[in-house]
């Protein structure tokens, strides 16, 4: 089999070859990828590729056109939305991802964020340097804070996990509940109630045609006005033109964004980019070295699972 990286995974070429020799002992090729490709390089690479490695770079269906001998797409990432799953339908070829690669390093930013927000940590930092002082900002603490968690998956969970060793109470909103949630101690209520009671909310959910501005104009009304917003999970979830508007009225106090309708850069127009207490960072919740190298042990993990006929992390069949 013929297996080709379209994309780097964040890891070193001493790091993986390693890994990679057992597929080269039992026959099949592999081709690494340095650098990103262009459009036209992808579809070059992957014309006679069967098996398919990539991160979070969009897969079109314009270039899986290009694929014809294509079986397997292991994703190096727990979304899989940047994938043509229609075409990968049509075509029959099987998408697994690296569910649990991040779930540590999101959670953690997340926790990292509302810290951010909660003592105004990015400002200080200007303050400081320019001979200023504490005064004219407001001072609060994590503990004793009601931390809602929207999407209480893995990530969804360990992140109210941590909030309970900061001494929060933890509300959490799912489609259905999960057993692990409540073990942590998570309390289930409905979205509303969540948003109204909530000092922080924290976005864990994945972006579907249902999700896609769930949190709106309307929803964003519902939280009090010292509350802070924080999302780690998908761009498109939030209505960015309503939590910018929210902020510079001061309906709410602050946010903590990771994740954005594209990757950055983000245009200079984006209306996050001139909102009020926003704290923005450039899609990096599962970004440390420790879950990139977890996440390449993974996504090999899923190509030899498939090629010994037993396949795992399986999004689509």
């Amino acid at each position: 089999m013929k297996i080709v990286m379209l994309e780097p995974l964040g890891v070193s070429r001493e790091f993986m070859e390693p890994r990679v020799q057992p597929l080269l002992d039992a026959g099949h090729e592999f081709v690494y990828c340095d650098s990103k490709l262009t459009v036209d390089e992808k579809k070059s690479a992957i014309r006679d590729a069967e098996i398919l490695i990539i991160a979070n770079g969009p897969l079109t269906e314009e270039i899986l056109l290009c694929a014809e001998k294509l079986r397997m797409i292991s994703v190096g990432f727990t979304g899989i939305d940047h994938v043509a799953l229609d075409t990968c339908r049509e075509k029959g070829i099987t998408v697994c991802n690296a569910q649990g690669y991040a779930t540590d390093s999101t959670a953690e930013l997340a926790i990292g964020l509302m810290l951010a927000c909660l003592r105004n940590i990015v400002p200080y930092d200007s303050v400081v340097r320019s001979g200023g002082t504490l005064a004219g900002y407001t001072h609060n603490t994590l503990r004793g804070k009601t931390v809602g968690i929207v999407g209480t998956g893995a990530i969804g969970t360990r992140t109210g996990e941590l909030a309970k060793a900061f001494g929060c109470r933890v509300l959490g909103f799912n489609r259905s509940e999960k057993e692990a949630a409540i073990r942590a101690g998570i309390e289930y209520c409905d979205l509303e109630t969540l948003f109204r009671e909530s000092d922080i909310v924290s976005l864990h959910i994945p972006y579907t045609a249902d999700t896609e501005h769930l949190v709106n104009s309307e929803l964003i009304g519902k939280m009090k006005e010292t509350a802070i917003l924080i999302n780690c999970a998908r761009g498109p979830v939030v209505d960015s033109e309503a939590l910018a508007k929210a902020l510079n009225d001061g309906r709410i106090a602050a946010a903590g964004i990771d994740v954005f309708e594209t990757e950055p850069p983000i245009p200079q127009d984006h209306p996050l980019l001139h909102a009020k207490n926003a704290i923005l960072t450039p899609h990096v919740g599962f970004y440390s070295e420790e879950s990139l190298a977890e996440r390449f042990d993974i996504v090999l993990d899923n190509v030899k699972a498939w090629l010994d006929g037993a396949p795992i992390n399986v999004k689509l069949l």
